[in-house]
This record gives structure tokens, C-alpha cells and sequence, in this order.
């Protein structure tokens, strides 16, 4: 590549960063331009073209950019002190293009409007709802596990494949795009990560890929908790970047599932979320409604806790710190705190 290019690549970085600090301050415009918009036709483009294949693309362009990457700095290992300038500016126009590309190809979603701004719901609630919502969600999820078990104390197994698990996601969406009509997944593109269990010591349990818009998910994490983490995945695709509000449509698309295992995965998910938050906000109410729960369902969530406390390791606090600080980076102000606002859409839906 010619000098002069790679001096406009690298100083790119500034441009597109300048972009990006004056539309965080025009949350409408990218919501109708490009999230409603132009990435519309990207994502669909991209799940045409990879969504068929039963590999995940992204993982492949992933490994072979990390060897590249990995040769790369071993062979001008030496140029770093010889042509230190030239060093540099070869690392900044490769990172000032990968972020353009970020960008463009999905991550402009990060400063769309707020979920409930363009649902039209609160974003406050006290704690009288929450207490309300949570025991009508549990209610919900006890009805949801006895159509299934026809016994309150037995565990939910799931009767399918991870594999047809994820091909079932779109369904539920089929059922959400009636009340949402942006909520149209089409094609699906969910496929499991090649890097599951790396991923589970990380402390994830999926991820999209923005290059490919692929969501990839954990194929290691137990089936009942598949259909909500596939469907959160998928609301990442459909350009809903914060955490808490793909959270929120994985779980609403689970719910409107057809198929009782993501009714009941999806309305136990909602359910812990609200708990944890009850507990924290009122532990006595907290008290007076965890026994309502059938003990089936609590069954589930110890199979998880014990799934993730088998790969617990120092590292993990690494891996989530890093992840926090990028969330925090991308207009996530809260950082992973923000999974927990997810309870806001929960307690303001439902209640509505």
C-alpha cells in the first residue's frame, strides 16, 4: 500500500470518531437512517449470505486474522526500533479501517434510540411494580413449567437439539413481528461458536460477530438456557445493541414462542432478573415471594450456577472488566450494569 494511503487510512480514525461523537447527539436520526434503514439492507445482505452455512464464518475470518495478525508482528518484530514511524503507521491505518468497518456494519446501532423511548414506555419504576410484575411473572413461569412437567418439584429438560433449538429461534420472532414489526428476523443466522470453550472460561455465553452479522452462541451452556440466548443473539442482529434491550426482546420473543420450552425458558429468565433486583431493592418482599416458585424451576437455576461455577477461573475477572470497559466505550455508560436495566422493560411492559 502506498505511503500517502496508509497516512489517510490512519488519520481516518479521527474522522470517523468525530462522526460517531456528533451522532451519539442525534439519537433519532440514526434511528431512521441507519438502524431503521441502512442496516437494514446490510444485516439481511449478511445473513443471505452466510446464514446457510453451518459454520460460522466469523469464527474462520477470526482465526485466520488473529495468525495473520500473530506472523504479522513476529516478522517486523525488528522494524518496531528500525522504522518505528513506518511501525506505527501500518498498526494505525490496519485499526483505523477495522473500526470504519465496525462501525458501518453494525455498530452505529450503539446510539439508536433507547428501547423505551421508541416503545413508549417508562424507564422509572417503583418498587411496589416491580414486586407486582414479579409475581405475576412467576405465576407465568410456574404455569409455563406444569404444562411441561405436570409435577412442580421436576426439572425441565429440553426434548431438542442445540442445533434445532437455534433453527426454532425464528419462530418466535414470527410471533413478536405482529405487536414489533421491526422485530422481522429474516433469514436466520445463528450458528455455535467454534470457540465455546474459551468463551464459557471468558464468562459468555454467545457473541455477534458484526463483520458477518453471525450470532454465535456457547455450545456448551445447558439447552434451557438456549432459546433465550439465541434470541438474544438474534435481537443483536436485528441492530439492538445494548445489552439490556437484547436481553429484553430474546426474552419477549421466547415468551411469544409457540412452543412451550421457550415459553417457559423464556419467562423463568425474566422472572431471575426480577428477583435479583427485588432482593436488592426490597429483601423482605423478596423473602415473601421466593417460595411461590415451584421448585422444578429453581431446579433449572441451579443447573446453571453449577454449569458456570465449573469454569470459574482469575482470568474471567479479566475478561469482564475488558467487556465492561467496551460496553462503556460504545455509549453503555453503566457498562454490564446494564444487563440489570433490563427490569425496567420487564416491570414497565408488563405492567402496561
Amino acid at each position: 500500500m502506498k505511503k500517502y494511503k496508509k497516512w489517510i487510512l490512519a488519520f481516518s480514525f479521527v474522522l470517523v470518531y468525530a462522526t460517531i461523537s456528533i451522532l451519539k447527539l442525534f439519537p433519532e436520526f440514526v434511528e431512521q437512517y441507519y438502524s431503521n434503514g441502512l442496516y437494514i439492507v446490510i444485516s439481511k445482505m449478511m445473513r443471505f449470505a452466510f446464514g446457510w452455512l453451518p459454520f460460522s464464518v466469523g469464527d474462520v475470518l477470526y482465526t485466520i486474522a488473529t495468525v495473520y495478525i500473530l506472523r504479522w508482528l513476529f516478522l517486523n518484530r525488528k522494524r518496531l526500533f528500525k522504522d518505528t514511524k513506518n511501525w506505527v503507521l501500518d498498526v494505525l491505518s490496519t485499526f483505523s479501517l477495522a473500526y470504519l468497518a465496525f462501525h458501518v456494519l453494525w455498530a452505529f446501532n450503539y446510539y439508536r434510540m433507547p428501547l423505551h423511548e421508541s416503545l413508549s414506555l417508562g424507564s422509572d419504576y417503583s418498587t411496589e411494580a416491580l414486586e407486582h410484575v414479579t409475581e405475576t411473572l412467576i405465576d407465568k413461569a410456574n404455569a409455563a413449567h406444569l404444562r411441561i412437567t405436570s409435577n412442580d418439584t421436576i426439572k425441565v429438560e429440553l426434548p431438542y437439539s442445540k442445533s434445532e433449538i437455534k433453527l426454532m429461534v425464528v419462530e418466535g420472532y414470527n410471533n413478536l413481528k405482529s405487536e414489533f414489526p421491526s422485530l422481522n428476523y429474516s433469514p436466520s443466522s445463528i450458528k455455535t461458536s467454534i470457540y465455546s470453550t474459551p468463551l464459557t472460561y471468558m464468562g459468555f455465553s454467545g457473541y455477534l460477530n458484526p463483520f458477518t452479522n453471525e450470532a454465535q452462541v456457547d455450545g456448551l451452556i445447558p439447552k434451557f438456557k438456549f432459546p433465550t440466548t439465541a434470541s438474544h443473539e438474534a435481537a443483536h442482529q436485528l441492530g439492538y445493541a445494548a445489552e439490556n434491550e437484547a436481553n429484553f426482546i430474546g426474552c419477549l420473543a421466547s415468551i411469544n414462542h409457540d412452543d412451550p420450552y421457550f415459553q417457559y425458558s423464556g419467562y423463568a429468565f425474566a422472572v431471575r432478573h426480577c428477583l435479583f433486583d427485588l432482593y436488592r431493592r426490597d429483601p423482605e418482599a423478596y423473602k415473601r415471594i421466593f417460595p411461590k416458585i415451584n421448585k422444578g424451576i429453581l431446579k433449572n437455576y441451579q443447573e446453571v450456577n453449577d454449569f458456570w461455577s465449573g469454569y470459574e477461573n482469575p482470568f474471567e475477572v479479566v475478561f469482564e472488566k475488558t467487556y465492561d470497559n467496551f460496553l462503556k466505550a460504545n455509549n453503555q455508560q453503566k457498562g454490564m450494569k446494564t444487563y440489570n436495566y433490563v427490569v425496567a422493560l420487564f416491570v414497565n411492559y408488563f405492567k402496561a
